[in-house]
């Protein structure tokens, strides 16, 4: 007999929001939060032939980087899907080849083949760390993009770059320790830090510069959590920048690095976004593995840094396939040994994801078969990202009491809305940020789900939101945002 019915007591058995543990009740996630499970109610009822009362007929998904998602449609990579079928049934290269060769370009079967050799069975578990020889072909990649050498004993593979983020903040914090995060931020690292019992030490991002950062405010930050007997264990940095679209100037990652070294600070660069460069000339993504390495011996060699990336994102969109990496800088072997035990636990990540990553830095060389296909669908994702972000912003800058900074990359853009005092009173009637109260309001009129800027962080007493640029027949999409904007300012003005 339990204690609880030995002694009379009426408390409810088994798991209850009171009794689990109590560092999930403080984590939230805005990209997938109230606004997320609404839009899916919303397109739920359309689908199921109810909604015939909505003032629009399609849910359009502006919350949430997911370029392959319905509706979004963006086209997956050719030759991605070619060699990951044949791993998935290999018997195409082997009793079917004549088959396979009707079907496949011969550099599409030659890389399967060779990774099937490797593999095995893209069902059977792999080393912990990721298959070595792609690891090893990660490690080329980033010399040939740095010019610096890589071990591939430094590298994980992981189930995209959120699982690799997950698992060094994991090894790193200690209840307590601070974590000083940009704001605006992706809400990873904020819920991540709030399951952990860390703090987020934030940092502002200046707007009006075009999203820069300033390395008074990181200071700042540094000398707040000493003033608070908060320890500063690590710095991060999200670059391009999600949701702003900025790119950092090299000037400014060498004052982050050196700051990250006289400090001792451990800097943990997510980097998903590295492909989508919208002016590689003028403003270009620079590695900070290459700006690290590339400073005087003493901060080349002293300062640790984690550097994240993923299929997820770029020109691939694999987000479903759960693929990423990290490389480890500078870490103790000590440390090491450690964090490959916490992988070690999840056994490994999902093999056809690690196949992408394999795909991601090693694509086709001009003059294979499938060169010029891969080469079109590539650049054609990308121009098509950099005019939909830029007409977007052109329009949202010229809308009263709305303003936009121009996107640098990544896939969104983060404009900023001047409330009015009514807007601002209403939402509190409603109990709501008023950002929040906005995209609600945004997705009763048309469907169009954007997630609210205080999910990510913002400036006291300003407001935006994020939406992507993602989103196919972007006059439309854009002209709906429009005309609701219109209707709301004018409403509380």
């Amino acid at each position: 007999m339990s204690s609880s019915q030995s002694n009379g007591s009426s408390a409810p058995k088994g798991l209850t929001k009171d009794n689990i543990n109590p560092a999930v009740l403080e984590v939230s996630y805005a990209v997938r939060g109230e606004l997320a499970l609404k839009a899916d109610k919303y397109a739920h009822q359309l689908a199921d032939g109810e909604g015939s009362d909505l003032p629009f007929d399609r849910v359009v998904t502006a919350n949430i980087g997911n370029p392959q998602q319905k509706g979004l449609d963006q086209r997956p990579i050719t030759f991605w899907r070619q060699v990951i079928s044949l791993l998935e049934y290999p018997a195409l290269m082997e009793e079917h080849i004549e088959l396979a060769k009707k079907m496949y370009p011969e550099d599409a079967i030659a890389r399967a083949k060779s990774l099937h050799e490797e593999i095995g069975s893209v069902g059977a578990y792999t080393h912990s760390k990721g298959i070595l020889g792609i690891r090893k072909r990660i490690a080329k990649y980033i010399e040939e993009r740095d010019g610096y050498a890589a071990d591939p004993e430094s590298i994980f593979l992981t189930a995209g770059a959120s699982a690799g983020v997950s698992l060094l903040m994991g090894v790193a914090l200690q209840k307590g320790d601070g974590v000083m995060i940009p704001i605006p931020q992706y809400p990873l690292y904020t819920a991540t830090l709030a399951y952990l019992s860390a703090t987020p030490l934030p940092y502002y991002l200046d707007e009006s510069g075009g999203w820069s950062m300033s390395l008074d405010s990181l200071k700042k930050t540094i000398s707040d959590a000493r003033g608070s007997n908060t320890p500063t264990k690590a710095l991060v940095i999200i670059n391009p920048g999600n949701p702003t679209g900025g790119c950092l100037a090299e000037d400014s990652m060498r004052d982050v690095v050196q700051l990250c070294y006289d400090e001792g600070i451990l800097l943990m660069a997510d980097e998903v976004y590295q492909a989508n460069i919208f002016e590689p000339e003028s403003k270009p993504f620079v590695s900070f593995k290459k700006v690290v390495r590339s400073m005087s011996k003493e901060v080349a060699e002293g300062t640790q840094l984690v550097s994240f990336h993923s299929i997820s994102k770029g020109t691939s969109g694999e987000c479903g396939r759960r693929g990423g990496y990290f490389e480890l800088t500078n870490m103790r072997e000590e440390v090491v040994e450690q964090i490959y035990k916490m992988a070690s636990i999840m056994l490994c990540p999902p093999v056809t994801g690690q196949v992408g990553v394999d795909l991601l830095v090693a694509p086709p060389k001009k003059g294979d078969p499938s060169y010029e296909l891969w080469h079109t669908e590539t650049s054609t994702t990308l121009a098509n990202l950099k005019s939909r972000s830029q007409l977007m912003s052109d329009r949202f800058n010229a809308l009263p009491g709305m303003s936009c900074q121009p996107a640098d990359g990544a896939m969104y853009l983060f404009p900023q809305i001047e409330m009015p005092q009514r807007a601002l009173d209403e939402a509190k009637k409603r109990g709501k940020q008023p950002d929040v109260m906005y995209t609600l309001d945004l997705l009763d009129a048309t469907g169009i789900c954007a997630v609210a800027g205080s999910g990510f962080g913002q400036a006291p007493d300003s407001y935006h939101i994020r939406v992507t640029a993602l989103c196919p027949g972007t006059e439309e999409y854009i002209g709906k945002i429009e005309q609701f904007h219109k209707d709301f300012m004018s409403k509380y003005q």
